[in-house]
Formats: C-alpha cells, structure tokens, sequence
C-alpha cells in the first residue's frame, strides 16, 4: 500500500516540534492535500494540536504500549487521507530504554519505514549545526534523515552560515524559521495546554501555523513524504453489532483518551456518549461509564458545585454499574483533591484523597493482573504509562487493588487499579488493543443492560 508519509523528530524535547508539525499540515491542506495526523509516545495533550489544525482525529504510536504489529496494523489502518504526518516524541533516539533506542521516533520511523525531517535549533550555533546534524545521520546505520528545518535563526548572516556548512550533509534544508518568541505555544508540568482548555489557543495555533509555514519548503517535504516506501496493508477488523451505551466523560476537565481506545469500544458493539462532569446535570442512559484522565484540579470549584453530578456517578457504581477511569479519572473518585491549599470535595468513591505535588510522575509501566476485573477475565502481565503531579493519600487500610506493578509507582506500594463494586480505577493508563480489554470491558456492559 502506498502511503505519503513523513516523521517530523527534534534532535531534543522543546525543539518546535509541535508547532513546526502543525505548520507542515496547514502548508500541506493549503495545497489541497487532506493530512492524518499521527503522534509518537503516550502524549494525550499534542495531539490535539494535530487534530485542531487537521481537522482529523490524532492517533498515538507507541511501541511499548501498542507492540509493534499492533503499531503497524493501526497505523495503516488510519492512513486514510492524502499523506500521514507523525510528530515525534523527545529526542530523535530517546527511547524507554536508555540503552537502545526501542519505543523511540526512529524506532517508531523503522516500523513504519517513513522518511525523517530532523527539526535543529540553529539558536546559539552557526558551523557547528553540521556536526549535529551529521551525528544524528550517523549515530544510527540508518538514520532514515531525509530533510533539515532549521529553528530559531536569528538573521540572513546566520542562516547562511548554517545552511552553507549543512551542505556537508548532502541532505537538503527543507525550513529555516526565523527566532520569534510569538512562535511558542504555552505551556504546563506536563507539556503544552490542552486546546480543550482554552479555546484561544486554537486561533493561536493556527496563526503560528500560518506564519511558520511561510517559512517552509512544501514542494521538497512532499517530494520526500511521497517517497516513501510501500508497506503491506493489513486485514481490516470486523465491527460487532451495537448492543450497548458507554457514556464517556469529555470536557476541559477530562479529555485524555487514546483515538484508538475510543474506536476499540465501538469496534466490540458499544454506542458512545459524550457527556460533561462540570456542565452537565446528569449522565447519558448508559451501561458502563469511562473516565479519562486530564486536570481535575484546573476546574476543582465546578466539580465540586455539580453536586447531581456526583451523587449521580456514586448513585450508579453503587448499583454496580462498570465503570473504568484512569488517573485524572481516578482523582474524581477520591474524596477530596487538594492543590494550591484548596481542598475541592470530590465523589468520594473511594476512601482516599488526592493531594497535588510538585513531583511529577512519567513512566512506562509494567505489572500483573491480581484481580479479576472489568477489563480482564484473567490474571496476565500488563503494560501501560502513568503520568501524574498529584499522589493518594489516606488510602484506606482494606483497599482491594487489580495491579501489582514492576515499572512504576501506581497508587501505593507499586500497586495499582483500586476496586470498588464494578468500578476500577487507576493512575495508569491502558491501550486496550494490546489485551481483550475493550471486548471484556463491553461484555460487562451488556451483561449489565440485562440485569
């Protein structure tokens, strides 16, 4: 199968490569060309960044959390418009392991075997930009390095003088932006703000994509994305009937969700319905309730007032009604949230409450399954990601937990997933293709709509 594709990587983390990605869908649309987004890593908040200037669903590539076939499979199977553009994730050769460079961009570049464009901040170097340039080509026997854009240049002088010892590379300058602190988006503990947040950054993003883009050769990153080679189009998966109703808990508060999980649902035969914890009075006619994760702290006051709300959600898990959340999810569940020396009351599910730190917690995860639940039938290694600045604290003494973890901090004491009635809920994030958890977590839904 042909697919145009094209990996956008930063030699490191703060490189541009987010708004420099946008910039390169919104040159590309303006030619006529319609762009999938997709994006490397666990990451729930760049996404939607890609989405917004795309106007296309985002999908996350991560080697860890999807395995490689699984990876591949979903990669090609949303490659449905003209060309795929994937953003990258840290440095070029960052990877979980400090060792290789598995679950990196170039790992991910490999599985997908797509041309590279490296993003290099010129800021304070002028000839010796070749030499970095030349180290990331030959660090790796195949580096994959197909193009350069150059950020952060601060005159015509020093973009000659970069571009001149580049041509050293034999690898064409595809971007030279120039130095502009009007170019950045802002930024939080963990990365960029999610547009869901604050809807001004959507007309931000698309002035820095204009502007940028200017800046941008899109004739010679075409050439290169429509360069790449074939790849084998997998089998597509079947899509049950639907037979029941998920309500899914999407606003400023709760917006961190994997396109994929979201899809996985469906494909088992669940209807989603999209509803507001802070706006909303009541929840969907539903059989299983999903709550993502996000910034519960930002809106902690509203959450708190929406009382109906949560007397509601503790109304059904008390009835048994299965329900899955994770992190941010998970904190809604807790009695209280504490951050900033403001104690917001929150559902009081479980009995712990959530306290926010200034540590902040990323990590790949790994464990076991101890318990069954409403996502697994069986007891089985697991693997996701946590990533979170907040801890429980007075975690009550009999709390039963699903996940015993290897890699990762999870709740307390390496554990993680807190089981209540037909709730779980976890700082850990799970990708539900790379187990049956999506079928399993559907089939207790329905078994609930016949109760």
């Amino acid at each position: 199968m042909k697919i145009p594709r094209i990996v956008i990587a930063g030699a490191t983390s703060g490189v541009g490569k987010t708004s420099i990605t946008c910039s390169i869908i919104h040159a590309l649309q303006k030619n006529g060309f319609s762009v999938q987004p997709f994006k490397v890593g666990p990451d729930y908040i760049d996404p939607g960044y890609l989405s917004s200037i795309s106007k296309n669903d985002t999908y996350n590539l991560d080697a860890w959390l999807m395995g490689g076939k699984q990876l591949l499979y979903s990669f090609i199977s949303n490659s449905c418009s003209d060309i795929s553009v994937i953003e990258g994730a840290m440095g070029f050769y960052d990877g979980f392991k400090g060792d290789s460079n598995y679950a990196s961009t170039h790992h991910i570049a490999s599985l997908t075997k797509s041309p590279v464009i490296l993003v290099l901040d010129a800021s304070k170097t002028s000839r010796s930009i070749a030499a970095t340039a030349l180290g990331f080509l030959k660090f790796h026997k195949n580096s994959r390095i197909s193009g350069i854009i150059l950020n952060k240049i601060g005159s015509k002088k020093h973009e000659f003088l970069c571009k001149s010892a580049l041509k050293k590379t034999k690898i064409p300058t595809v971007g030279v932006i120039p130095k502009n602190s009007l170019l950045t988006m802002p930024s939080r503990h963990l990365g960029l703000i999610s547009t869901l947040e604050n809807k001004i950054l959507k007309k931000q993003i698309d002035k820095v994509s204009q502007t940028i883009s200017k800046n941008i050769d899109i004739a010679q990153i075409l050439k290169i994305a429509k360069n790449s080679p074939v790849i084998i189009k997998k089998s597509k998966s079947i899509h049950k009937k639907t037979k029941t109703t998920i309500a899914v808990a999407l606003d400023t508060s709760f917006n961190f969700y994997y396109q994929d999980n979201l899809e996985a649902l469906r494909r088992e035969g669940a209807q989603l319905k999209f509803f507001s914890p802070v706006k909303d009075k009541k929840i969907p006619k539903c059989d299983g309730l999903y709550i993502g994760g996000g910034f519960p702290e930002v809106l902690g006051n509203s959450l708190e007032k929406n009382q109906i709300m949560k007397k509601s959600i503790k109304k059904l898990s008390e009835s048994g009604l299965p329900i899955y959340a994770e992190c941010g999810g998970l904190m809604y569940l807790t009695k209280s949230i504490l951050s900033e020396n403001k104690k917001y009351k929150m559902i009081g599910l479980f009995d712990a409450e959530t306290k926010m730190t200034k540590k902040t917690r990323l990590n790949y995860t790994k464990g076991k399954i101890l318990a069954k639940n409403i996502l697994s039938e069986r007891l089985h290694n697991i693997q996701g990601h946590e990533f979170h600045y907040s801890h429980l604290d007075s975690v009550s003494s009999d709390s039963k937990f699903a996940y015993s973890l290897e890699i990762g901090e999870g709740i307390e004491k390496h554990q993680d997933g807190l089981i209540q009635d037909n709730t779980l809920a976890s700082y850990g994030h799970l990708y539900f293709d790379s187990s049956n958890y999506a079928e399993i977590f559907v089939k207790n839904c329905i078994k609930n709509s016949k109760r």
